[in-house]
């Protein structure tokens, strides 16, 4: 219903900012690692936003991006996740943790989230292993510049990348080729040659 609102920022709080469209105030409730970003007030700003009804309330989500509105989307289709428990999630790892997390079928990531548990992870990872696609979250990450869920296996994005897609081309799936590159260690001093034959020994 709402795309996104662009406005003066008029107030921060606790993932939660106020932004004045047009002399309406609205108050969009965001991440907390969007919140770490967003400029002070005064400052004109656009949101991505997703707005919610249910019974007894009607909210509006905002994000910095279109990609992690939708991602947004898809978590809350989960049963047992909801609006807070996608926020939370969003506000603990970036975007393309969490995907590298579905992926890889990181549970523990994933349970690191407020509200969110072993059992609910795995769960989630269930029910969005295909909706996610690795190619489009490794090109994703490329794209914006970030590399921080590969940088925490000691892997740059793009050796990650090129690791992955020869060990697709060998036959092996996404999500197993994906889970072997992120446990290698020290990866990053590697060549993508050296990266291949270590990923192999974790398959």
């Amino acid at each position: 219903m709402i795309s996104y609102v662009t406005g003066e920022l008029v107030a921060r709080g606790e993932n939660k900012i106020v932004v004045d469209h047009q002399g309406i105030g609205l108050e969009i409730l965001i991440p907390g690692s969007f919140m770490d970003r967003m400029p002070g007030p005064g400052t004109t700003v656009k949101i991505h936003t997703y707005f919610h009804v249910k019974e007894d309330a009607m909210q509006l989500f905002g994000f910095e991006t279109a990609e992690d509105k939708e991602l947004f989307k898809l978590l809350i289709t989960v049963s047992g996740i909801g609006p807070k428990g996608g926020l939370g999630l969003m506000g603990t790892l970036t975007s393309e943790d969490i995907r590298f997390a579905i992926l890889s079928e990181d549970a523990g990531a994933i349970a690191k989230a407020p509200g969110i548990g072993a059992k609910t992870a795995k769960k989630l990872i269930l029910e969005l292993k295909d909706k996610i696609s690795m190619q489009d979250t490794v090109e994703t990450a490329l794209a914006n510049g970030q590399e921080k869920a590969a940088e925490q296996a000691g892997v740059s994005a793009q050796n990650q990348a090129d690791a992955v897609e020869a060990l697709t081309a060998l036959g092996y799936s996404a999500t197993d080729a994906l889970k072997a590159v992120r446990g290698v260690e020290n990866g990053a001093e590697m060549t993508v040659e050296q990266l291949l034959r270590a990923s192999l020994k974790n398959i």
